[in-house]
């Protein structure tokens, strides 16, 4: 168990050895959270790109999600013989 000491400032630095055992680095976002028995929770925070589509890339989106006239015969075909039982 590592003691850490709050700052003035409400700071806190976590333990090299906590950093070392987590695999985490300076410089990195943390999600904060509480738990009801008083707990403070510190995760990772995953960042993730984001990509803005435009209306070509919506419809290359749609485009891929019909079905071809082969597949839905198939599928059509598998529905009717399930139903047949």
């Amino acid at each position: 168990m590592n003691v850490v000491k709050l700052g003035k400032k409400g700071q806190v630095s976590i333990p090299k050895a906590v950093l070392d055992a987590l695999h985490l680095e300076g410089e990195r976002w943390l999600i904060v959270d509480t738990t009801d028995d008083g707990a403070i929770v510190l995760r990772p925070a995953g960042v993730a790109p984001i990509e803005l589509y435009d209306d070509a890339r919506i419809a290359a989106f749609l485009e891929e999600d019909e079905l071809t006239p082969d597949l839905a015969a198939r599928v059509e075909a598998a529905l009717a013989a399930l139903r047949r039982g």
